[in-house]
């Protein structure tokens, strides 16, 4: 079994989004969708009963092998990785995938330029990154088992 690569710290801010954004919904007590930010396409994460093992078909899941955003939207709705919800809402309605495509995939200037925007908008920047670090710090321990297709969890 593999273990996953940790994402881009971008991956965190848009999981945020996800949640805040209410693009998680469980389909059974070991899967769920996740929307994407433009909302025209849903990704399938699934994972097994103690969540120690997890998949998903989103693209930095599948080819880059990293827990890609809606793996760790899951986490964080899921409850096994605590977050600020006063901080995701900052989060809400941010265009992921027109920023990236902007930004031309550089995902640290499409964060700065969110970060930008809340900050503009009287949030607070620095506890947005700090929560943001501390949902990482969670995420690298959490040392998640990449889920085989077709294994059921247990």
């Amino acid at each position: 079994m593999a273990d996953w690569k940790m994402p881009p710290m971008a991956k965190i801010y848009e999981a945020l989004g996800a949640v805040a954004d209410e693009r998680v919904s469980f389909t059974s007590a070991t899967s769920a969708r996740v929307e994407s930010s433009s909302r025209d396409k849903t990704y399938n994460v699934g994972w097994s009963g103690d969540m120690r093992e997890i998949t998903s078909d989103d693209n930095a899941s599948r080819w880059q092998g990293y827990t890609g955003y809606p793996i760790i939207a899951v986490l964080l709705k899921t409850g096994k990785i605590s977050f600020d919800p006063l901080v995701a809402r900052e989060l809400a309605d941010i265009p992921w995938n027109a920023l990236n495509k902007k930004f031309r995939h550089d995902y640290d200037r499409a964060v700065n330029h969110v970060l930008e925007g809340i900050e503009a908008g009287g949030g607070n920047r620095a506890r947005t990154e700090a929560e943001a670090g501390a949902i990482y710090e969670q995420l690298v321990a959490l040392k998640l088992q990449r889920l085989q297709s077709g294994r059921k969890g247990g």
